[in-house]
């Protein structure tokens, strides 16, 4: 705890910034930090991979996938949704046998009783060895030595999982990003247009980093810049050229075909670090000091 004597306050009152100090050093309450724009992808990076695209592909949610690294996933979740499958279904079998067999010890002994009270019936005697050892207590009785579990054998070792109901897992692969369901075919090619240097009149020396431009109005797309992708052509135009350019007629500038509001999507962006454009703030939860 800080001393508040010696703090710069002549306040009488424990103040906020000694409050989140306390916070920082003694690992207590909730902690927040002001993401900078380091901690922000680039507009051009995949989702899964953090790394500039080979093979840009993109989601009708608008977020941006390396071909190869997306597709391995789709497969891996596919592989690994098929085995809690086929573990669902051996579960299912052995829940049904052991119904089955429920049923029939249950059918075995009305019938054992049906036996006995008929025995009772026509003056039989009842102190004869199968008798006895049917209503016998004993727990070796009557064949029940056989259903007994054994602790030293694996193959006889209780089960925990017999009351365990498991449900059917779902067979569909989601994307990690917007949590919507995601197939191959939804996914579409992305070609951006490179900034050509020479043209713009830009070194290669420059301190510039925008690699990629607006086809139409030559504009560097990045963070700070609101994107839209073109299924018809596949390119990525400015969120402003599609207002104020391609809205009026409704056709794609870079080859001519005609375009439906289905054909536009919003390019997700990474971030730019400022709070007008996205969240800046992270926080972690920890535990507090209760009295």
């Amino acid at each position: 705890m800080t001393r508040h004597g010696k703090n710069n306050t002549a306040s009488a009152c424990y103040t906020y910034h000694e409050r989140q100090q306390d916070t920082k050093s003694g690992g207590y309450g909730t902690q927040r930090e002001r993401l900078g724009k380091d901690s922000v992808k680039p507009f051009d990076a995949c989702c899964l991979t953090l790394q500039p695209c080979r093979n840009p592909v993109i989601t009708p949610d608008g977020y941006l996938y390396d071909k190869e690294a997306i597709l391995e996933y789709i497969l891996h979740k596919k592989a690994e949704n098929l085995k809690k499958l086929r573990e669902y279904e051996r579960s299912k079998k052995k829940k049904q046998k052991e119904l089955e067999e429920l049923a029939e010890a249950e059918r075995r002994s009305s019938k054992e009783k049906f036996e006995e009270n008929q025995k009772l019936v026509k003056g039989k005697s009842t102190e004869d060895s199968s008798t006895s050892a049917s209503s016998s207590v004993s727990n070796m009785a009557a064949g029940r030595e056989k259903k007994l579990p054994s602790f030293w054998i694996p193959s006889e070792t209780p089960d925990s999982s017999k009351s365990i109901d498991l449900k059917k897992p779902d067979q569909t692969v989601y994307c990690l990003m917007s949590g919507r369901p995601l197939k191959g075919k939804d996914l579409f090619d992305v070609f951006f247009t490179p900034i050509d240097q020479v043209a713009s009149g830009t070194s290669s020396s420059s301190n510039r980093t925008e690699k990629y431009m607006c086809p139409v109005t030559h504009d560097a797309l990045s963070n700070a810049v609101p994107c839209t992708f073109l299924k018809t052509s596949g390119s990525v135009v400015t969120t402003e050229c599609v207002e104020k350019i391609i809205k009026k007629d409704m056709m794609d500038p870079v080859n001519g075909k005609k375009l439906k509001e289905s054909d536009l999507i919003h390019l997700q962006r990474g971030g730019t670090g400022y709070a007008s454009t996205n969240a800046v703030e992270a926080s972690i939860r920890k535990p507090t000091i209760q009295a």
